[in-house]
């Protein structure tokens, strides 16, 4: 009977958590262009134009950028030439895609 108690309780607390995580629901709209990159500026739009929260990892995993935007402009000129993952996230959705910045 403990171990029943015991998997209700973990299967509620797995539950919770669960709901505050971002969805896996992609971005109504989500337009990424130019992509490769090549003059630094990389353009993020989406059917609303709220706040997006920008993460960008390297082929390691390595985190090389976060930040936040508010229209569609990212710079990204600080980034070497190479192969990034871009994750936007945006009023509980996220999106994910390769960017190639040359």
């Amino acid at each position: 009977m403990k171990h029943l108690y015991l998997f209700i309780a973990l299967l509620c607390i797995s539950f919770s958590y669960g709901q505050n995580m971002p969805t896996n629901g992609e971005i109504e709209g989500f337009k990424l262009y130019p992509n490769p990159v090549t003059d630094g500026k990389v353009f993020i739009s989406t059917s609303e134009n709220s706040t997006k929260q920008i993460s960008i990892y390297d082929v390691l995993g390595t985190q090389v950028l976060e930040t936040s935007i508010s229209g569609n402009e990212l710079l990204v000129s600080e980034l070497g030439a190479g192969v990034y993952v871009l994750r936007v996230y945006q009023n509980n959705k996220m999106a994910t895609r390769k960017l190639i910045v040359k």
